[in-house]
């Protein structure tokens, strides 16, 4: 799947409303009316063809592809005013 040859062309940006729309030139044609968009580094987009069912393959795949989480990802949560866990009666 990702071991395709590689294809560019040049392609018209335009105003859809409030968004900027990209028409897709004929010869990059795919089935299915959703996109997965995502925004690299070094800012250039790469456009995926959203299928709606994956395997489980694919998803670890996709998962792998993925960055690595750090701490900084998540937020400090304040939880001074919560019980302990040993307080907690089920």
């Amino acid at each position: 799947m990702l071991n395709k040859p590689k294809t560019e062309q040049r392609a018209r940006v335009f105003r859809n409303g409030r968004s900027r729309a990209i028409r897709i030139p004929k010869e990059f044609e795919f089935e299915g009316d959703e996109v997965t968009i995502r925004k690299e580094a070094d800012g250039s987009l790469t456009v995926i063809p959203d299928r709606r069912e994956r395997s489980p393959k694919e998803i670890i795949e996709w998962l792998r592809q993925q960055p690595k989480l750090t701490e900084d990802d998540f937020p400090d949560i304040d939880d001074s005013d919560m019980l302990p866990l040993d307080d907690i009666k089920l």
